[in-house]
């Protein structure tokens, strides 16, 4: 197996490590039920996107 010949700089290592941190996820308001999701998705919780119904959802029982 091959080994590295020479060490890593700390900031090589940290510029490899920084594009796996965890980012906020940007939430918006549904405008239809006002329930929250992802943007550009269907809302889960009534089934639009951008004013039109797109899946029919069943009411939970």
């Amino acid at each position: 197996m091959p080994n590295p010949k020479r060490k890593h700089s700390k900031s090589r290592t940290a510029k490899r490590k920084s594009s796996k941190k965890i980012r906020n996820v940007p939430i918006s308001k549904c405008p239809n039920c006002g329930a929250l999701k992802l943007p550009h998705f269907v809302c889960r919780v009534c089934g639009y996107y951008k004013g039109v119904q797109v899946i029919k959802v069943e009411s939970p029982k």
